[in-house]
This record gives C-alpha cells, sequence and structure tokens, in this order.
C-alpha cells in the first residue's frame, strides 16, 4: 500500500501561484507513475499532470501547459505541482495520484485525500 499526503492548496488572486506538494509514504518502490488531477463543482475529475519515475517524463493537459510544472523528489517521494499565473477556472480541488504502471492518463492505484485551490478573480 502506498499512502499520499497533499499540502499547499490555499486562496489566490488571479495571476498568482501556488505550489502543491504530495509525500509518499508505504511501499514506494512500486510506484512508477505520479499524476495530479483536479475535480471543479458540479464537473468530473480531469487530468492535470502525470511524471515517470524513469527519465521524469511529464505529460499536461492543454488547459495548463506553460502556465504549471510538475516535478519529483525521489529521495523524498515527494512530487510537486507549481502552478503559476492561475486562473479563476483552475478553482478545484486537486488530487494526487500514484500509479504502478507506465499508464498517465487513468488507471491510478493510489489516491490521496485532496486539496483545495481557489483563485479568485
Amino acid at each position: 500500500q502506498v499512502q499520499l499526503v497533499e499540502s499547499g492548496g490555499g486562496l489566490v488572486q488571479a495571476g498568482g501561484s501556488l505550489r502543491l506538494s504530495c509525500a509518499a509514504s508505504g511501499r514506494t518502490s512500486s510506484v512508477y507513475t505520479m499524476g495530479w488531477f483536479r475535480q471543479a463543482p458540479g464537473k468530473e475529475r480531469e487530468f492535470v499532470a502525470a511524471i515517470r519515475r524513469s527519465a521524469g517524463s511529464t505529460y499536461y493537459t492543454d488547459s495548463v501547459k506553460g502556465r504549471f510544472t510538475i516535478s519529483r523528489d525521489n529521495a523524498r517521494n515527494t512530487v510537486y505541482l507549481q502552478m503559476n499565473s492561475l486562473k479563476p477556472e483552475d478553482t478545484a480541488v486537486y488530487y494526487c495520484a500514484a500509479s504502478e504502471s507506465m499508464r498517465y492518463l487513468g488507471g491510478y492505484d493510489y489516491w490521496g485525500q485532496g486539496t483545495q485551490v481557489t483563485v479568485s478573480s
């Protein structure tokens, strides 16, 4: 089992920045891909970004490309999501997820509890 704990959410004005962190514990050696998803009120949960352990390959949904950066510190078992130029439409609960496979758009095995990000206009 892998446990994930997110932190770093909050309230920020449009154009501002936030950095989310996700600390993994437990059987972290089995984790290959880590990702961030978000769910806005009344909407389905959507993929935001992902990063693979090997070579650090990264993937982003189109709406955040150029504004968000995902990174990971394997030694600390932590993944980060640096969010810049935030927009009100980025408001959502952000979830960290971990997968034991190479898939990055879905099929994650473990999920965090979520952290709220609110962007005011």
